[in-house]
């Protein structure tokens, strides 16, 4: 009935007497720390004279995320992202990520009720709703800071593995995602898991031993996550278009969590499948053909990364310019602060200060601002014209010039956007807004919303 033979009655009689240890029975042939079993605790420390509790299974997910965005700012700029824009976007995707992780959980969970929607403290998270939420909430941010969503997601890719290959290990603490039974040096035993299998025997359909090791799945999914990070932190630099390092986080990633989903024992089902193992392999299919048809439009098209667009390239200038303007206020202000130390005349730096930095400098910015408004509202104007005279041609250069400088419809594909067989993948790969289109329609009697979209 069993793939694997069971332990001796000595190590499940010393697993049962071991409640806050997890063995290694079969690892090694000699006496060792991993068949001698290593205690393990849940809760990583409680607050002095409190009874509040860190675990361990929190704290790793912080420790994750803290990592992952460190990594993720270090190379936004290198994509043409302002972080500064990004962080509100970062903001809105984790808020997005937590609501997503919970109520996808929640969904195909029976066991666990929505008003306990808010207990994170006791786990119940699944990776595939944070994605899903991250980038809703996350996307919508995206837009509204004038920004390109797969350039953005290929900056978050790997940041995602990042928080999953060490959020994981909470898993490990928690004695939870672990498979069925295994021979394997690495099988693991536990009080925990001894005792979930056998509550759980019939449901598993009596094919999986309390009384023999089970696949570690956490540790596999882990690893996993570990070399796909390796991979796309390598292949970034050869992509050959924006979002395309995402969609390979998500074949990889699925391809692994397939495999690995097929051996869990607490996977959620939806009927009789799997729903992880289900949207696994959903994922592989999809990013593969995405992946394909990207690239071929790509070649038939003159595609621009986000970092080669004038917005991009305009936004990045602002946030040097803004950075470099700082560093000098900061620096007359340093002189100004000595020269009156020292009693000695300040008035000249006084005078460089206010036209660097007073009212002149802001009527200037002012200035700059209306003509790029002014720009934007010409070139709005120029499409509702070649689309009212039904020129094609000069329609799609237009819109591929005005998202080159302002984001939006269009995005840089040109010729294969405007086919009616490639549009839909189009507007994916462009970071397409469908309203923008609609918007400029409408706003063609009005300035407000010009003036809103600065």
């Amino acid at each position: 009935m069993y793939l694997v033979e069971h332990v001796s009655d000595e190590v499940r009689q010393k697993v049962a007497e071991n409640p806050d240890k997890v063995f290694f029975p079969n690892f090694g042939s000699s006496d060792n720390i991993l068949r001698r079993g290593i205690t393990i605790d849940r809760v990583f420390l409680t607050v002095p004279g409190t009874d509040f509790k860190i675990y361990w299974y929190g704290l790793l997910i912080a420790v994750g995320i803290m990592l992952a965005l460190m990594y993720g700012f270090r190379r936004m700029k290198s994509h043409g992202i302002d972080p500064d824009r990004a962080t509100d976007a970062v903001i809105a995707g984790f808020v997005g990520a937590m609501f997503g992780l919970r109520a996808y959980y929640i969904a195909f969970n029976d066991t666990v009720s929505w008003k306990d929607f808010f207990n994170f403290r006791e786990g119940g998270l699944a990776i595939y709703g944070g994605i899903i939420g991250a980038i809703v909430v996350g996307g919508a941010m995206v837009k509204i800071r004038q920004f390109k969503l797969s350039a953005m997601l290929d900056v978050t890719a790997p940041c995602f593995l990042i928080g999953q290959c060490i959020g994981r290990w909470g898993n490990f603490f928690n004695q939870e995602c672990f498979g069925a039974n295994t021979d394997k040096p690495w099988g693991m035993m536990s009080a925990s898991t001894m005792d979930y299998i056998a509550e759980n025997f019939d449901e598993l359909g009596g094919r999986v031993s309390s009384f023999a090791p089970v696949h570690p799945c956490f540790l596999y999914e882990s690893l996993w996550c570990a070399l796909c990070f390796v991979i796309l932190h390598f292949y970034d630099k050869h992509r050959k278009f924006d979002g395309e390092v995402f969609l390979m986080y998500i074949g990889l990633y699925g391809l692994g969590r397939f495999f690995i989903e097929g051996t869990r024992t607490d996977s959620l089902y939806i009927a009789n499948i799997k729903v992880s193992q289900l949207v696994a392999g959903t994922c592989v299919f999809s990013a593969v053909i995405l992946i394909i048809i990207f690239r071929s439009m790509v070649k038939r098209s003159d595609y621009k990364f986000f970092y080669q667009t004038e917005l991009s390239k305009r936004q990045l200038a602002a946030v040097e310019e803004y950075e470099a303007g700082e560093k000098e206020r900061a620096a007359l202000k340093k002189k100004i602060a000595e020269a009156k130390k020292k009693g000695e005349s300040f008035a000249e730096l006084e005078k460089e200060y206010e036209k660097k930095f007073g009212k002149e400098a802001k009527e200037a910015a002012k200035k700059k601002a209306e003509e790029l408004h002014a720009e934007k509202k010409e070139l709005r104007a120029k499409i509702r014209q070649a689309k009212k005279d039904g020129k094609s041609d000069e329609l799609s250069k237009l819109k591929s010039e005005y998202a080159d400088k302002f984001g939006g419809s269009m995005g840089g594909i040109t010729d294969a956007a405007e086919n009616a067989k490639g549009e839909a993948y189009a507007s994916i790969l462009a970071d397409d807004d469908a309203s923008e289109e609609s918007n400029t329609d409408s706003n063609e009697n009005t300035d407000n919303t010009d003036g809103k979209d600065e």
